[in-house]
């Protein structure tokens, strides 16, 4: 697993069919439900006739956290959903959680800290869950 600017991420050699149902299902797992879901592809082809390989965009969230975070800071629900890419590279695919400890203000915000290293944590756990599916 590998820290980016704005998140994590892993490779996996499931399809990307696989890939997006097993981060669904993992996504579960930690308590967090999929409330929007952006063909990135098909949306760029057909708005501007673009084409890129695939690409979507999973809005993840948790209600527990998210009450909990929207409790001590309104502004947090600029950083919702907590998005989830799977994107197809070649002969694999990647998957990107946003990690909420990344943005200053939830590192800075006392109250809102443990929130984020919270979401941090079952994003790590989602992307390991994935990444220990052996490809087919």
């Amino acid at each position: 697993m590998d820290q980016g600017p704005l998140g994590i991420h892993i490779t996996t050699a499931l399809s990307f069919a696989d890939a997006e149902r097993e981060v669904r299902a993992a996504l579960a797992t930690e308590g967090f439900g999929v409330l929007t879901l952006v063909d990135v592809t098909a949306t760029l082809q057909e708005k501007i006739g673009a084409t890129i390989e695939p690409y979507t965009i999973l809005g993840a969230c948790n209600p527990r956290l998210a009450h909990q975070a929207l409790e001590v800071w309104r502004g947090f629900g600029l950083l919702m959903p907590c998005n989830v890419v799977v994107q197809d590279v070649g002969t694999h695919r990647v998957v990107q959680a946003f990690d909420p400890l990344t943005i200053p203000q939830a590192r800075d915000v006392p109250e809102i800290e443990p929130i984020a290293r919270q979401i941090n944590e079952a994003m790590r756990r989602v992307l390991a869950r994935v990444e220990a599916i052996p490809a087919p």
